[in-house]
């Protein structure tokens, strides 16, 4: 089946946008190119653009990031300009020549951050019809928390000074060590990584963000030391969110850096306001996820929406798989008291745009929106994964046991009706 475009590169001539598209393509990003401002807007009125990126420099005179927007309405976009060219209202703005790997990393960015929008406006709908009409968004007034982690010299401490000049607190710590100490101390909006000869103390930091429920969303960049090459692949799968070569000016990385950490401000402040609603009647009592009632309204709801969208939607089904040790853990009432620990971490791990709830005792539900099926299974594995690193207690002279889960995800099919969507992420369990 062919792949569906989600980036529009709007540009005069392909200087710029055709070794992006090529780029773009090889990671998995399809895109399709418009010379003008109306070749754009009936682009995205038409298909499923889920971002757009402009060559600022030959753009149309009469371009405006709010016109794109909104043609593409009720979905929302991102808006991203390569180049220094006078547009209004971009979400960001990367400096030319830009790697097609970094602006993919940036445009997944800005597109989690508009589906978080989307879902938020969806989800306070939910909530108004089962009582809850209140729920507001307040971001932080403070300034933005950067750890700055690795030993200093020249370009990290000018990288520091960049921040700083843009209203940033930056946090310095020399070793992993010192890093978490911060990291456990107070809460940072993203993390700056040195990257050294192979980059072992910035993966060892990552690595051990990723397993705590509290760091696990903070986004973190890699600020290679020198030029050489790199599997980019690999080191995004560690967890980064971003990697500044050895020759990007501290200008541009540091405009990076903080548009990772206003995005997760904003995801962390509409995450604060999805929570305020626990202890509800909408949440289970126990672990502060949405009750089974709340769940189904709400993915009726977020079906409605991606139809009306273009955007595709994931459910996925989770339950505690029963090996030995789970099975004695059950038998002796520990694995009973154990489930609001593991739906409280559930809760913490899912991104803000996705809706989690308990079904069962034993058995959680997630709601991925603009998620289609194997990306729905790759977060919910990772999800799994965090939750099986953590030993729960199973009584005295017993060694602690340990959960693993059964993962079935489906992702919505024209017309299918939400319950039968569960339905399929439920038979897929175990496969």
């Amino acid at each position: 089946m062919e792949r569906q475009a989600r980036v529009l590169l709007l540009a005069a001539t392909d200087a710029v946008v055709e070794p992006l598209s090529i780029g773009l393509d090889a990671l998995g990003w399809r895109s399709i190119t418009a010379r003008s401002s109306a070749a754009a807007a009936a682009a995205l009125a038409d298909g499923q653009i889920e971002a757009v990126v402009i060559d600022t420099q030959g753009a149309p005179a009469d371009l405006a990031a709010a016109t794109l927007r909104a043609a593409a309405a009720p979905r929302r976009i991102a808006v991203v300009g390569v180049g220094d060219g006078a547009i209004e209202g971009l979400d960001s703005r990367m400096a030319d020549p830009v790697h097609p790997a970094q602006l993919a990393l940036r445009l997944e960015q800005l597109i989690r951050a508009a589906v978080a929008e989307e879902e938020f406006d969806l989800r306070k709908q939910t909530f108004a019809d089962h009582g809850e009409a209140d729920l507001v968004i307040e971001e932080s007034a403070t300034p933005p928390r950067i750890l700055v982690a690795g030993q200093a010299d020249r370009r990290f401490l000018a990288l520091s000074n960049a921040l700083s000049e843009r209203g940033a607190e930056t946090v310095a710590a020399p070793t992993p060590y010192t890093a978490f100490d911060f990291l456990h101390e107070s809460a940072f909006d993203a993390a700056v990584l040195w990257g050294g000869a192979d980059h072992a103390p910035a993966l060892s930091i990552a690595a051990g963000m990723k397993r705590n429920t509290r760091l696990y969303h903070i986004p973190l960049v890699l600020y290679l030391r020198q030029q050489g090459e790199i599997n980019l692949g690999e080191i995004y799968n560690k967890g980064m969110a971003d990697v500044a070569s050895a020759d990007t000016a501290e200008d541009e990385t540091a405009d990076r850096i903080m548009a990772l950490a206003r995005t997760y401000r904003r995801h962390q402040a509409i995450r604060r306001a999805l929570e305020s609603v626990r202890g509800s009647s909408l949440t289970d009592a126990a672990t502060g996820l949405v009750t089974r009632e709340v769940f189904a309204a709400h993915l009726a709801r977020v079906a409605e929406g991606a139809r009306a969208r273009r955007r595709a939607l994931s459910a996925c089904i989770l339950r505690v798989a029963p090996t030995q040790s789970v099975n004695q853990a059950r038998q002796d009432g520990w694995l009973d008291r154990a489930m609001p620990q593991i739906g409280s971490m559930l809760s913490r791990l899912v991104r803000a745009e996705d809706t989690a709830a308990r079904l069962a005792p034993e058995v959680f539900a997630l709601a991925l929106p603009a998620t289609p099926g194997p990306a729905a299974r790759l977060a919910a594995q990772r999800i799994a994964a965090v939750i099986g690193c953590t030993a729960f207690d199973a009584g005295q002279d017993k060694p602690p046991f340990v959960v693993e889960f059964e993962i079935g995800c489906a992702d919505l099919l024209p017309g299918e009706d939400p319950a039968d969507l569960l339905e399929r992420a439920s038979r897929a369990l175990g496969r």
